[in-house]
C-alpha cells in the first residue's frame, strides 16, 4: 500500500503508556463494563497506539463507549459457546466488545496449543475488533504463531473487482511470526486503505495519496469523500489487481462469518464483527527451533535484500511498529492530535479524570 504523505502537525504532549491504559479502562468501567473487560479493552486500544496504529486505538474509544450508552455494544457476560471439539471452538459473541473477545479467544487458544498443536476459535455477532496487530504479541511472545482476521457483515464499503456497489468491509487478517529476534507483525487489509482512515481524510480535508476509491458511478477517484455518497473503496490490487484484493475478500468472510455461521446471509443491524482466531504450535510440526532457524533466515534475508533506487533499505513487516512501541514504553506515547480532547467530554460526563502529561 502506498504510504500517506507526511502533515505537518504541531508537537503533541506524551502520556505514560499506563496513564492512558488506566484512563481508558477507567472509562470503560464507569461506562458499564464487568469482570475485566475494562481493563483488557484498554489494554488493546493503547497497544495500537503506541504500535502506530492511531485510527484503530483510542481514536475509537468515543464511539465505543457511545455504543455502550445505547446498547448497541453488550456490557457484561460472556459469550455463548455455540461448539467446542478442544482445537476448534465457536463462540456467539452477544455483542460484547470485540476487542475483548478477541484477545480472550487468543488466550484461551494459547492456553490450549500446546496440547492440540493448532487451535482455532470463530466468532459470530461480535461488536468491533479495533487494530489485530494488537493481539499478535500475546502469542509471538511465546514462540506460537497467530492468525487473526476480521470482517463486519452489518458494513458494506468495499466493492468487489469490477464491480461499483460496496459489498465488503476492509477485512483484514493479521499475522504473528516468531524468529530468533523480533517477530514478523503482519496486519493488511483486503482493501487498499481502512473506513477509519477514510473517514479521517474526510475529516481533515485531505485526498488519497493515489487512486484509491470508486464514486458511485464506478469511476475511480483520490477523493475520500465519495465514501460518504455512494462511492467504494477499491479492493488490494485497485483497478490494475483489484481481484487480488477481491479474492482475499472472499477468503476473510469465509474463514469469519462462514465458519462463526453468521453474516451477510443473515442481515445483521448495527456495527460489529465477526472474527477468527488461530494460534499453531510450531514444535507440533517441524519442530521449534527447526521453525525458528527457517524464519529467523528469511527475515534476514528480507533485511539484506539490496534496495532499489530511492529507498534507503529494506524493513519486514513489524519492525516499525515494534520500534514505535518500545519507544512508547520508554518515553511515552503521544496520541494522534485530537484524540484525547475527544474523550474529554465523555471524562466529564462519568467522572473520570483526564490523564496528566509526561
Amino acid at each position: 500500500m502506498t504510504p500517506l504523505p507526511e502533515v505537518a502537525e504541531p508537537p503533541r504532549a506524551a502520556y505514560a503508556v499506563d496513564a492512558l491504559r488506566g484512563f481508558a479502562a477507567a472509562l470503560f468501567r464507569k461506562a458499564g463494563l464487568d469482570g475485566d473487560k475494562p481493563e483488557v479493552s484498554a489494554e488493546v486500544l493503547v497497544e495500537a497506539d503506541i504500535m502506530g496504529h492511531t485510527t484503530h486505538g483510542l481514536a475509537l474509544l468515543p464511539r465505543y463507549l457511545q455504543e455502550i450508552g445505547s446498547g448497541s455494544m453488550a456490557a457484561t457476560g460472556d459469550p455463548t459457546t455455540v461448539s467446542d471439539r478442544g482445537a476448534c471452538v465457536c463462540w456467539d459473541g452477544r455483542r460484547l466488545p470485540g476487542v475483548w473477545l478477541t484477545a480472550k479467544a487468543v488466550d484461551l487458544a494459547i492456553e490450549r496449543v500446546e496440547q492440540f498443536g493448532t487451535v482455532s476459535v470463530a466468532i459470530g455477532n461480535s461488536h468491533h475488533l479495533g487494530c489485530l496487530a494488537a493481539y499478535l504479541p500475546r502469542a509471538t511472545d511465546r514462540g506460537f504463531l497467530a492468525i487473526v482476521s476480521s470482517s463486519d457483515p452489518s458494513q458494506r464499503t468495499v466493492a468487489p473487482f469490477g464491480g461499483r456497489q460496496p459489498l465488503f468491509t476492509p477485512n483484514p487478517i493479521a499475522v504473528g511470526i516468531p524468529t530468533g529476534d523480533d517477530p514478523l507483525l503482519i496486519d493488511v487489509s483486503a482493501s487498499i486503505t481502512t473506513n477509519n482512515m477514510g473517514a479521517r481524510m474526510v475529516r481533515e480535508g485531505r485526498r488519497f495519496p493515489g487512486v484509491w476509491a470508486l464514486d458511485a458511478a464506478g469511476d475511480p477517484t483520490d477523493d475520500p469523500k465519495v465514501l460518504t455518497e455512494g462511492g467504494s473503496i477499491l479492493p488490494a490490487g485497485g483497478v490494475d489487481h483489484g481481484h487480488k484484493g477481491y479474492a482475499w475478500a472472499l477468503i476473510v468472510e469465509a474463514l469469519t462469518q462462514g465458519l462463526a455461521g453468521f453474516g451477510r446471509a443473515d442481515d445483521p443491524k448495527g456495527w460489529g464483527a465477526c472474527a477468527f482466531v488461530q494460534v499453531i504450535d510450531p514444535a507440533a510440526f517441524g519442530g521449534g527451533d527447526a521453525f525458528l532457524r527457517q524464519t529467523s533466515w528469511l527475515a534476514e534475508a528480507c533485511r539484506n535484500s539490496p534496495p532499489r533506487p530511492g529507498v534507503e533499505r529494506v524493513r519486514v513487516p513489524g519492525e516499525s511498529a515494534l520500534a514505535r512501541r518500545r519507544d512508547a514504553l520508554a518515553r511515552g506515547v503521544a496520541p494522534y492530535p485530537g484524540v484525547i480532547d475527544a474523550l474529554r467530554p465523555s471524562a466529564e460526563r462519568l467522572g473520570v479524570l483526564m490523564p496528566g502529561t509526561l
